[in-house]
């Protein structure tokens, strides 16, 4: 009986560390600029649509790139997110407004230039 007992309480713990180590879906963004060098303190907005980019409404998420040009955005859809990267008069207008499908439960990776 203790041992049965010892064995389910060991895979339910087992279960329970399993649980956090789940990767979600998650998307780490390069910003660089016209020259190729990365951008720092680029604003980045992800939205679903493309109604909700073209009027800049309900973003599901966003953020700024830390000093070496990268972000990195968790708990996402595995859907084709689109983007506006700005800074300042830069922005990723007439290339990269759309990321692929992300894949789901991975750490997928875009590289969006801003000019």
């Amino acid at each position: 009986m203790k041992t049965t007992f010892r064995f389910i309480a060991a895979m339910s713990f087992l279960l329970f560390a399993l649980s956090f180590q789940i990767i979600k879906t998650q998307i780490n963004i390069t910003i660089r600029n016209e020259t190729g060098n990365t951008e720092p303190g680029v604003t980045v907005q992800l939205f679903a649509t493309e109604e909700d980019y073209n009027t800049e409404k309900n973003v599901v998420a966003e953020g700024v790139t830390d000093d070496k040009g990268y972000l990195k955005i968790k708990d996402l859809k595995n859907i084709s997110y689109y983007v506006i990267a700005r800074k300042g008069d830069k922005d990723n207008s007439g290339g990269g407004e759309q990321t692929g499908k992300l894949e789901a439960n991975k750490l997928n990776k875009v590289t969006i230039v801003i000019q």
